[in-house]
């Protein structure tokens, strides 16, 4: 594993824009000296057209499309004017950086599993975990039916569970209890045993996140 990959970390809100800004800066420095793109493209299951002009390497990240033109390291979502979110930007460039290439295993894990998993658990439970049981603790169902447009495909865990492709090697499982008279709702996010291979504990958490606040969002009435 890369261990001087700057991690996304989850700063105080005051403090986020210039977190995320120092992140962004040291990942497009990192990716640029980068020896050999295209095996990184490889080992990230990205497309990687260096004959284009300018070059671009072209991946997934949950089910929409984004493009990285280097060596300026600008990122857009392919046929799609939206501007992306700088933690998108940054999951992204950490992505093609730490990327080793390693085969998904099939071995799911829990948070607490990954290195430092412990320590960053409560931070972990509280912007990942908690939103899950609240939105989806008493309606488990709505769990499959908001993420087919993140790409999720149903899990066979708990009451309601999922797996949603968040970048090609990076499949993330959520699973829902419903609550009961004896019971409250539960939830919990599984990875595949390789993820640190792809990212750090930091990222996860922020990935994990954003997709659990997206599939919030998706609840909404149109």
């Amino acid at each position: 594993m890369n261990t001087n990959l700057e991690p996304l970390a989850v700063p105080d809100q005051k403090n986020f824009e210039i977190a995320y800004k120092l992140a962004l800066k040291l990942a497009v420095e990192k990716l640029t000296r980068i020896p050999d793109i295209e095996e990184r493209c490889r080992k990230s299951s990205s497309n990687c057209l260096i004959s284009d002009s300018p070059p671009v390497i072209t991946l997934m990240l949950l089910n929409r499309t984004y493009q990285v033109t280097i060596p300026q390291v600008q990122i857009s979502m392919k046929d799609n004017p939206e501007p992306v979110e700088l933690r998108e930007k940054i999951l992204i460039l950490h992505y093609l950086i730490q990327a080793r290439g390693t085969p998904l295993s099939g071995q799911l894990i829990s948070f607490h599993e990954l290195k430092e998993g412990a320590v960053y658990f409560p931070t972990f439970s509280k912007r990942a975990i908690q939103p899950l049981i609240e939105y989806f603790g008493n309606s488990p169902s709505s769990l499959l039916q908001v993420s087919s447009k993140l790409g999720g495909v149903a899990a066979n865990c708990g009451d309601s569970s999922v797996t949603i492709p968040a970048f090609s090697r990076v499949p993330i499982t959520l699973v829902v209890w419903k609550g009961d008279a004896e019971f409250s709702a539960n939830a919990n996010i599984l990875f595949d045993s390789t993820i640190q291979d792809y990212l750090p504990s930091e990222d996860i958490i922020v990935l994990c996140q954003t997709i659990v606040w997206k599939l919030v969002k998706l609840l909404a009435p149109a």
